[in-house]
C-alpha cells in the first residue's frame, strides 16, 4: 500500500519530514507575528518553542542523517534550508538591504540548527540559552544600526 503512494522509504521519510517541517515553521511563525511590532530578537526567541516541540525530534534527526549518509540524505539538509529562510525572511523588516536581509536570515538559520543539535547532544540547556541570549543581543544591535541607517536615508530624500 505504501508503494503506491510513496516511492518507498526513503520517499515516505522525507514526505513526512516536508510536512513536519510545515507545521513546525507554522507554528513558530504564527507565535513570532503575535505582535510585529516587537523587536526582532523577540519574535526569534518565540520561534524557539515551536522549533522544540516533541515532533521536532524526528527533524532533528533527519539533520543528523544528512550529515551521517549525505548521499542518501542530503535533500533532507538542503531541504530544510529552502523551508525555513522565505519563514526566517518574512520576519525581518522589507525596508533591509536585501542582501542584508538574506545574510541574517542565513545567520537565524545557523545559530538555531546549532542550538537544536547542541540541546540533543550536550544534555544540558545551559549552552542553548547563553546562546539564544548572544543572538538576541546581535540581533537588536542589527535591527537598531540598519533601522538608523533607512531613517538616515530617508531623512536624506
Amino acid at each position: 500500500m505504501l508503494l503506491y503512494y510513496f516511492d518507498g522509504a526513503d520517499d515516505l521519510l522525507t514526505q513526512a519530514i516536508l510536512k513536519l517541517r510545515d507545521r513546525r515553521i507554522d507554528r513558530g511563525l504564527a507565535a513570532a507575528a503575535r505582535d510585529p511590532d516587537r523587536p526582532l530578537s523577540s519574535r526569534v526567541r518565540d520561534l524557539w518553542p515551536a522549533l522544540v516541540a516533541e515532533e521536532g525530534h524526528v527533524l532533528d534527526q533527519a539533520i543528523g542523517l544528512s550529515m551521517y549518509d549525505p548521499a542518501r540524505y542530503a535533500a533532507l539538509g538542503h531541504g530544510a534550508s529552502q523551508q525555513y529562510l522565505p519563514a526566517l525572511l518574512s520576519l525581518l523588516p522589507e525596508t533591509w538591504p536585501e542582501r542584508r536581509r538574506l545574510e541574517i536570515a542565513e545567520l537565524i538559520l545557523g545559530a538555531l540548527r546549532g542550538f537544536l543539535i547542541d540541546r540533543l547532544t550536550s544534555g544540558t540547556t545551559d549552552g542553548v540559552d547563553a546562546g539564544l541570549d548572544a543572538l538576541a543581543r546581535a540581533l537588536d544591535r542589527e535591527e537598531a544600526t540598519l533601522s538608523r541607517a533607512v531613517d538616515k536615508a530617508v531623512d536624506k530624500m
